[in-house]
């Protein structure tokens, strides 16, 4: 099944629109008296949503062919596509491309908020109003990590919406938005919060809140209202297999959305916290291996050499449940968490680490782009594979040039991989630890791993902390049934 999340920014031809079916008089009239009424928010808050329409200057080459104007599909291409110029013109030409969006006033001195994918690659974005003025619009700042966008026309006295608190925001509660969908301005839609607190792909710096709101092209940047008139998300993304509505819609939360906003305002870009960590999400099964209750937290995959982690006393194998004072119920909410400390600011952690909690103070840097280097894993030595242990895997002692080609000090090579071992775990892999019911080791060799093993009892869930590439991580296998 293909699945496509799509941020639903230019707007189609209103053909377009027509071609997706709405609902009946019939049934709008059968349920209103189960229904809230819009009227009084849409009269209030519809004055502060604005229209927003980017222009994208570029040059091509002339694709249409050559047509004198006495040709009869000349006025078809005048009216449908770009007039072709005749024999001896210039080939290449300028063009205008056109895109739409939606907006809301936060200031009445003309501040304006929007997606920053609506006015990426902008040469002129014009605003218009609800009472039909129009600006040009200067684009303060923008920041793709949370697709969010600061505009700034010169107005005053402007009609500005009221911020929200998305915290308070209860799935099943009644939600509205205003927007441009497919160019038809100030256009509301109904619906509810389907879910709170969305993971999506490459999109782990934003919890996103998930409606069932009509959210189409022309909607990115709107604002999706509470019944009391509150702010409490930007539309964004929607769910779709054919770039319109499907009933899955996905809103950046208000208050993700003004720290982006405030520091754009402040200083022109953003900046984010980071402690040097690589993490990963606790299965259940690595929960019961470092002996937590339930599966929760962040499980530090790797510590960063001389980073604001390693000076902080954390170690990898530590779970960190608690961040900045805030539950860390997974491993996406940790980056959430420290992305909006501000640099430079102690924040406190909370770990588990050997069957105990333990607090420790983390001094946040900046975070950069992250650099990447490929490494190969280290090759197993040729020579004949020996009998799989009770996790199905073959081990061997590493030699000293395969220790120096991993840059580890001790480990053990996985050389095999037996068929039936569930768990993230290859041929090449480096073994540097091997944790189960709250009992840490460090693996030596492959003699001592074997006999650590030898000593839990049949099914129990091991835990691996691997080395592959540059990569650290865990993986969770549980013991064969056979005594090996």
């Amino acid at each position: 099944m293909n699945r496509t999340f799509v941020r639903p920014a230019a707007a189609l031809a209103l053909a377009a629109a027509l071609a997706f079916p709405l609902a009946s008089t019939a049934q709008a009239q059968g349920r209103a008296g189960f229904l809230p009424d819009f009227t009084e928010l849409y009269e209030k808050q519809g004055p502060a949503v604005v229209s927003i329409d980017v222009t994208q200057r570029s040059r091509r080459q002339q694709a249409t062919p050559e047509i004198s104007e006495d040709d009869p599909f000349y006025e078809f291409f005048r009216r449908f596509g770009p007039v072709p110029r005749g024999r001896g013109g210039q080939a290449p030409r300028d063009f205008d491309q056109q895109a739409t969006g939606s907006g809301f006033i936060i200031g009445s001195d003309g501040l304006i908020v929007t997606n920053a994918h609506v006015v990426d690659g902008a040469d002129e974005v014009r605003v218009r109003m609800s009472d039909r003025r129009e600006f040009i619009a200067k684009v303060i700042g923008a920041d793709k990590r949370t697709d969010v966008a600061l505009l700034k026309v010169e107005a005053k006295d402007l009609p500005k919406v009221t911020i929200g608190d998305p915290d308070k925001l209860k799935v099943g509660e009644w939600v509205v938005a205003i927007g441009k969908p497919f160019g038809l301005e100030n256009t509301m839609t109904a619906g509810i919060v389907s879910a709170k607190g969305r993971d999506l792909p490459q999109e782990n710096l934003v919890p996103f809140i998930q409606t069932d709101v009509a959210i189409n092209p022309g909607n990115s940047g709107g604002p999706l209202f509470n019944l009391r008139g509150e702010v409490i998300g930007i539309n964004s993304m929607i769910f779709s297999r054919t770039g319109g509505y499907m009933g899955l819609a996905f809103a950046i939360p208000i208050d993700i959305a003004m720290n982006t906003v405030n520091q754009l305002r402040d200083k022109g870009r953003v900046t984010r916290g980071r402690i040097g960590v690589t993490i990963q999400e606790v299965s259940k099964e690595a929960a019961e291996a470092f002996g937590l209750k339930a599966p929760m937290g962040a499980l530090v995959n790797s510590v960063e050499k001389g980073g604001p982690a390693e000076k902080g006393g954390l170690e990898a194998g530590d779970i960190i449940l608690k961040a900045d004072n805030r539950d860390v119920k997974n491993s996406n909410d940790l980056p959430r968490i420290i992305t909006a400390v501000a640099p430079g600011k102690p924040v406190k952690l909370t770990v588990w680490r050997k069957g105990a909690q333990r607090d420790l103070t983390v001094t946040v840097a900046e975070l950069k782009e992250d650099q990447v280097q490929a490494r190969t894993r280290p090759t197993p030595a040729p020579k004949e594979k020996g009998k799989p242990n009770r996790m199905g895997l073959v081990l061997s002692d590493l030699t000293a040039e395969q220790k120096k080609e991993a840059e580890v000090t001790s480990g053990v090579l996985v050389e095999d991989v037996a068929s039936g071992v569930r768990g993230n775990v290859q041929p090449g892999d480096v073994v540097l630890e091997i944790v189960s019911k709250g009992v840490t080791s460090e693996a030596k060799s492959a003699a001592q791993v074997n006999d650590f093993l030898g000593k839990l009892e049949k099914g129990a869930n091991v835990t691996l902390r691997l080395k592959r590439g540059d990569n650290q991580f865990y993986a969770t296998v549980r013991l064969l049934n056979g005594d090996n």
